[in-house]
């Protein structure tokens, strides 16, 4: 039987701001909400900070061809909203070595000084400092002081030489903060496959050694967050590139574990993510490269996942680690239809090339639920979620289980149970398959909430 939304309930229509059009980002395989770079190779993402108005995401970026290379460079871009983001020029490129070679700028973080710590300032700006790992040099330094549009590297760089200097050493990818208790910088990074290392520094330049973290590899990041919204519970979180994290508590030089491991995204696409240094209202936003992708005969090659907001939050289980989109993301929405209390047997619609489906369902007796969206299969089964061969616990709360996902041209990420459970899929789908289904296996479920949306392109 084919079920259609009740013709009871009203097309809801959300109005999207106008964009300015720009026709080169028409390409056939483009994704269209999610950030790209404009040609050329990316991954990691990399010195995600926010000052005076602008989100700023670096990436590891090969402007000259859609390959990875060793001497890569730091492409450049930023945003007011999260959403819409617009090219700047390349910030870091290889450094320059004698006998002609070059150290690829690999990847890093980056903060503002807000007390010029370093010494770097020279204006009313405060410097913006980029800290990266080039490769064979060790960790070094790069300060703007206007506003991120250019930078200029460290006179005595690197301020942490790596150890032994050889090319492909897995000392690298710093991530930095300032730790108010202490009052000094702390730098984390990956080496040579021991784990994470810390060290302290008040002034960027000069760094202690502090403490190792076994069980991580690269591309760390760390934070503190607060438990169910509570600013007085609060817990420190560290992950690895592969998304897989710790809780903990940290005091400025090491870190403490005291739950973990566990996972914050469960897809084989998911790697390398790294959140917002000094976002507003204290929010903790991040953002992961979706690597290994196919965009056949386009002139760029990768992209990120949407941008995510983070909390902690306790479960059945104890605290958790959840990531569900930022709310920015909302504005892309039109053409939203909506359907409430449908005994589900097997429903569809056509839906375009990039849409939203948000979903509150309690499977009952169903031996499974089960979404299809341009091909793609998301199967739900008693504690388990299926996202096409990935696969992730999810069990039911209250009876029921939320399902969000996103489907652009050539990505899908799904969020359940409001995040703690997630998957990201790099995907290409089946040439002119449009379609959304929804399907109970062995018994009928209850769809207690259904929203079906269309997404605006962020280039249009």
């Amino acid at each position: 039987m084919k079920l259609r939304f009740p013709s009871v309930l009203a097309l809801l229509v959300i109005t999207a701001p106008t964009f300015a059009a720009d026709q080169y980002h028409g390409e056939k395989y483009r994704p269209q909400f999610h950030f790209t770079p404009d040609k050329g190779w990316m991954n990691d993402p990399n010195g995600l900070v926010y000052n005076e108005g602008e989100y700023h995401l670096f990436f590891q970026h090969n402007p000259r061809g859609t390959n990875w290379i060793p001497d890569l460079s730091w492409g450049h871009a930023t945003s007011g909203d999260l959403v819409h983001w617009k090219y700047l020029p390349g910030a870091l490129p290889p450094l320059p070595l004698p006998g002609g070679k070059t150290a690829g700028s690999w990847s890093g973080s980056a903060l503002v000084d807000f007390n010029n710590s370093c010494g770097f300032q020279n204006g009313t700006d405060k410097p913006i400092v980029l800290v990266w790992t080039a490769t064979s040099l060790g960790q070094c330094i790069a300060y703007s002081t206007d506003r991120g549009r250019t930078f200029t590297p460290y006179e005595h760089n690197p301020v942490i030489p790596m150890d032994p200097p050889k090319i492909g050493d897995w000392d690298r990818d710093p991530k930095v903060y300032w730790h108010e208790p202490t009052k000094k910088w702390v730098m984390a990074f990956s080496i040579s496959g021991k784990g994470v290392v810390f060290y302290s520094s008040p002034d960027l330049k000069h760094w202690t050694y502090e403490s190792l973290t076994p069980d991580l590899f690269e591309c760390p990041d760390y934070f503190e967050l607060p438990i169910d919204g509570d600013a007085k519970q609060t817990k420190w979180v560290i992950w690895d590139a592969s998304g897989k994290y710790f809780i903990g508590s940290f005091d400025g030089r090491a870190f403490t574990k005291e739950a973990g491991p566990f996972f914050i995204d469960y897809g084989h696409n998911y790697y390398a993510a790294q959140t917002w240094n000094n976002a507003p209202d204290a929010r903790r936003i991040g953002i992961a490269w979706l690597r290994d992708g196919r965009y056949p005969d386009m002139p760029f090659n990768g992209q990120m996942s949407v941008p995510f907001e983070l909390t902690l939050r306790g479960t059945r289980d104890g605290v958790r680690l959840a990531k569900r989109p930022v709310r920015e993301l909302d504005q892309l929405r039109y053409d939203t239809k909506e359907a409430k209390d449908i005994r589900l047997g097997h429903w569809k619609e056509s839906a375009g090339e990039t849409f939203e489906v948000e979903s509150e369902i309690e499977p009952r007796g169903a031996s499974a639920v089960v979404i299809k969206v341009r091909g793609a299969t998301i199967r739900y089964s008693p504690g388990l979620l299926r996202v096409l061969d990935q696969v992730a616990p999810l069990d039911v709360v209250d009876g029921r289980i939320k399902l969000r996902v996103l489907v652009d041209r050539t990505s899908l990420e799904v969020f359940a149970n409001d995040g703690l459970t997630s998957v990201s899929c790099a995907l290409l789908p089946p040439e002119g398959d449009q379609d959304v289904e929804l399907a109970s296996e062995t018994g009928s479920a209850q769809v207690v909430s259904l929203h079906l949306s269309k997404m605006h392109s962020i280039w249009e």
